[in-house]
């Protein structure tokens, strides 16, 4: 048994490394709009602190089912642990997820910048529909995704920002949308696995041969962790009310003797299988035992003590659980097939509908349980989170680290109120924690990221890249990219149809003249070809050899029909690549969507680079750059994939580039989840090391 239980730990510590060194993206700061256009797109939201001491609740106040939207400040009696509380902020929530009149339509979620930006509006509704399919029936999950699918159809609002998750799902790859069609296809992939042990993945085969006892509990364990880890992620991208439906039969806390065979990858059918368990087919074995009754009671209280946990973070986060269990009104936990007496059944079955009510009841939420209208107990979640009072006041409670009760009345008869039962404070450690100041990111990664946040863009009628490289005669090769920025839809402007670009050094000495391209040509009707066409002109590039040092770089950007639109100055330092130290040459990044555009960039010498850094997670990228050294120093080139605190999650290989530099990598991005990366890039060699980053941001 402690085999067992060391391996459980293992697999789950892994796994918890993995997911929890990924949630670092999370904290990356919205993208920076001018003051007017903020005002004009979020409305006034509430200011409230942020002090370890300082408790916030939603309050819910129902007659007869209908939301309560009149009561005063002075209507509410605030205690806890039995003592009244003076409130220091309070608000009456209302949202219905339809923009104001005069509102623009609700932004398309494409970023995590996205994400941040309209999760924290005050009149969007943040909800996770979690499909736990280690706890739902095969049968169950297939009955509740109409339920779920019209409610996505007929609830949702424009506003609404909507995410599934599974247990396994990271929750750095949880991905928001208002896309109603996305959400619905994600629903319709929902396979129950209850009771199923085939492993589908590397993670489920490590255990896979261990028996069924450890399988369940290592559920129990990944989809727990899971909510916990969710509970974070949704506090750290919105202070405000937020609700996650928790589709799900419950927790299994112990099997009957009749399911624990030795071996939870064998289909058993009988016991004289080898690994099966000698009970099966015989229901009254466990029946009127006092040793399974007491193993189902240590089996109770552990699940209950990782239950609080669980409820612990939501609550911390302010995060409620609407669990919908799809058994509906249920008669019992196991089928006719599996031969289970009816004093565990029943057993078993209470407990399941026990540790939803519990999680339910704990955060704030609702358990739809025991009900065939789940509708009704969806459209309870939705009034709930369109309809609260905000209230918040100064706790008096000291940092024990122990639960303290909140009761919360209020001076009006027949009326249901509903709000946060309690909350864990905090212990010395947290506030040792709270007050010391986060390290901040090193320099270079700063810099890096700071990239992604403001685009390379010269002016608003182009995008442009620069990069060096060594050039000859001792000069450093100089390459600018330019390409055209999309306008806004629906907006009249002239189209750019070349950039003139003038170089000269801090002395005022010419380096370079020229423009890019040289000649417009012409369409069958006489126009220049870039004004009449309506596929947008591809990247082009610029190249001249510079002396090492300050330059300043002049480009003016000309309209396809004639005329300057715009014009824009650039001061560079161009690094001397001579030098007898190891350098490298800015990484170029090419964008594939297909094994046979990769295939051409990897053969293409002149390949134009791409400008931007943000890519889908249907392209592969090709980074390639040179590696300069003395002599035959023979350097060590190696690479790493780090998030955006510049923590390393994965090796990337280096290999030799066949065309157009030293060295490239292959970098596929299906496989990772939507956020800010860093390719850190290091050449080991006599002379010392040197690094180069090239920033990312992964989107759906």
């Amino acid at each position: 048994m402690l085999k067992h239980r060391v391996l459980v730990v293992a697999i789950l510590a892994a796994a918890l490394s993995a997911s929890g060194s990924a949630q670092q993206p999370a904290a990356q700061q919205p993208a920076t709009q001018p003051a007017a256009q903020q005002d004009q797109q979020a409305p006034a939201r509430p200011t409230f602190r942020t002090d370890i001491n300082f408790v916030r609740v939603d309050v819910i106040v129902t007659d007869k089912g209908q939301p309560v939207t009149d009561l005063k400040e002075s209507d509410f009696d605030l205690r806890e642990d039995g003592k009244p509380q003076g409130i220091e902020q309070f608000r009456l929530i209302k949202v219905d997820g339809t923009p104001r009149p005069g509102d623009p339509p609700p932004r398309e979620i494409k970023t995590r910048d996205d994400e941040e930006t309209e999760a924290a509006r005050d009149d969007t509704r943040v909800i996770v529909i979690f499909l736990d399919d280690y706890h739902t029936r095969l049968g169950s999950a297939l009955s509740v995704k109409r339920s779920l699918i019209e409610f996505v159809q007929t609830q949702l609002r424009p506003t609404d920002m909507v995410a599934v998750m599974y247990p396994l799902t990271p929750v750095t790859a949880l991905s928001f949308s208002r896309n109603r069609d996305s959400l619905i296809s994600a629903i319709n992939n929902f396979d129950g696995r209850k009771f199923r042990y085939e492993a589908r993945n590397d993670f489920e085969r490590q255990y896979e041969r261990q028996p069924t006892e450890v399988v369940e509990n290592m559920r129990n364990q990944v989809s727990m962790s899971a909510l916990r880890g969710l509970a974070v992620r949704l506090g750290s991208i919105r202070e405000g009310r937020k609700a996650v439906i928790y589709v799900s039969e419950g927790f299994t806390a112990l099997l009957p003797p009749q399911m624990r065979n030795a071996d939870a990858s064998v289909p058993c059918l009988s016991p004289s299988q080898q690994g099966c368990s000698s009970a099966i087919g015989s229901p009254t074995v466990g029946e009127n035992n006092a040793r399974e009754d007491t193993a189902r009671a240590f089996a109770t209280s552990d699940i209950m003590a990782r239950l609080r946990d669980v409820y612990a973070d939501f609550n911390r986060n302010n995060t409620s659980i609407y669990a919908l269990d799809p058994r509906g009104l249920a008669t019992n936990e196991f089928g006719i097939d599996e031969n289970i007496g009816p004093q565990q059944d029943r057993a078993a079955l209470q407990l399941t509908q026990d540790t939803l009510r519990v999680l339910a009841e704990q955060t704030d939420g609702k358990a739809v349980v025991s009900r065939n209208d789940l509708a009704r107990g969806l459209q309870q979640m939705m009034q709930d989170s369109s309809y609260y009072y905000l209230i918040g006041y100064t706790s008096s409670a000291p940092t024990d680290g122990k639960f303290h009760e909140i009761k919360i009345a209020v001076k009006r008869r027949g009326v249901e109120v509903r709000g946060r039962k309690g909350f864990w404070a905090a212990t010395a450690e947290d506030v040792t924690r709270a007050s010391t100041p986060a390290p901040s990111l090193a320099k270079p990664i700063e810099s890096a990221l700071a990239a992604l946040s403001v685009p390379a863009q010269s002016t608003q009628y182009v995008r442009t890249w620069i990069g060096t490289e060594r050039g000859e005669n001792g000069k450093t090769r100089v390459t600018l990219v330019w390409e055209p920025v999309t306008g806004a839809p629906g907006a009249r402007r002239e189209q750019p149809g070349r950039v003139s670009v003038l170089a000269a050094t801090a002395n005022g000495d010419l380096i370079y003249r020229g423009r890019s391209p040289e000649q417009l040509t012409a369409s069958s009707n006489g126009a220049p070809a870039a004004s009449a066409a309506s596929v947008p002109m591809p990247p082009q590039r610029v190249t001249f050899d510079a002396p090492p040092g300050p330059i300043e770089l002049r480009l003016s950007v000309e309209a396809a029909t004639g005329g300057v639109l715009d014009n824009d100055v650039r001061k560079i330092t161009v690094p001397d690549l001579t030098a007898p130290q190891a350098a490298i040459s800015t990484p170029r990044v090419f964008r594939a969507r297909t094994a046979r555009d990769f295939q051409a960039a990897v053969r293409d010498a002149s390949a134009v680079p791409a400008t931007v850094r943000e890519f889908s997670r249907t392209e592969r990228l090709l980074i390639r750059f040179d590696v300069y050294t003395a002599g035959t120093d023979m350097p060590a080139v190696t690479a790493v994939l780090m998030n955006r605190a510049g923590q390393k999650m994965a090796d990337v290989p280096v290999t030799a580039a066949p065309a157009g530099g030293t060295h490239q990598i292959d970098l596929g991005l299906a496989s990772i989840p939507p956020a800010d990366y860093l390719v850190e890039i290091t050449v080991k060699s006599g002379s010392g090391d040197v690094k180069e980053l090239v920033p990312l941001r992964v989107v759906s």
